[in-house]
């Protein structure tokens, strides 16, 4: 059985069952939106049903911004390094990445919900220290900010990959800036267990393999959402 969460009218959770009330565990998640609302919304539906405080990393790039960098350290953030992520599963915390990292984001508005390449870290993680893996899809975070094109010099002067310019921003200033109120789903599929492997050469081997079919799997979850939608927003 499945269970359907609806934290508000415009946003639907299901399959958060999946997620362990304990113990470390990775989260695997398509990346989009060009802000990363799709981080907090995964973070809040894991905390609202069973008060677990997700741990997450962010891009190196981050650290550049102090007020961006402490706000995210503050609510549960590391910074997307080996070593933080492998001393956070070994505290036991659950941990959310997104291998698609600053690419998952920045897809232009004609690229949305097809998946660009991960990174295997997550799976060399998974078989280090032989963790489960919970495939994480998205659908809504596309929309909230439509994509059509990236200020990457303005975004370098500000320590950034780019500024994310949209049909409304920056034309619009601050409002522009505003989130579109899309209609949210967001699927917790059943846990992956890769196993244990020592050998570090073998390792990268098996990681780049099972990268590719955690992608292949969490795409195919995105393409089932994309279609139970009946419109792009709620109300």
């Amino acid at each position: 059985r499945i269970d359907h969460i609806f934290v508000s009218p415009g946003l639907e959770v299901t399959g958060i069952e999946h997620v362990p009330a304990r113990g470390p565990v990775l989260l695997v998640a398509n990346h989009s939106g060009a802000l990363p609302f799709d981080g907090a919304m995964i973070c809040t539906s894991v905390h609202l049903h069973n008060g677990l405080v997700l741990r997450f990393l962010y891009d190196r790039f981050v650290e550049n911004v102090p007020a961006m960098a402490t706000f995210y350290r503050r609510v549960g953030g590391a910074v997307a390094e080996r070593e933080s992520a492998e001393a956070l599963l070994r505290a036991g915390e659950p941990l959310l990445i997104f291998p698609e990292g600053v690419s998952g984001v920045a897809k232009p508005f004609g690229d949305r919900y097809r998946l660009r390449a991960f990174s295997p870290g997550f799976a060399r993680l998974a078989l280090a220290l032989d963790v489960p893996i919970v495939p994480v899809a998205v659908v809504g975070a596309e929309e909230i900010y439509p994509l059509v094109g990236r200020a990457e010099t303005v975004g370098k002067v500000l320590g950034m990959p780019y500024v994310p310019l949209t049909p409304f921003f920056p034309l619009l200033g601050v409002l522009g800036a505003l989130p579109l109120p899309t209609k949210w789903f967001i699927r917790f599929g059943r846990p992956i267990r890769l196993g244990s492997v020592e050998n570090d050469g073998v390792r990268g081997q098996r990681a780049r393999a099972e990268a590719l079919v955690v992608r292949r799997r969490i795409q195919a979850m995105v393409t089932r959402l994309k279609r139970r939608r009946q419109s792009l927003f709620f109300g």
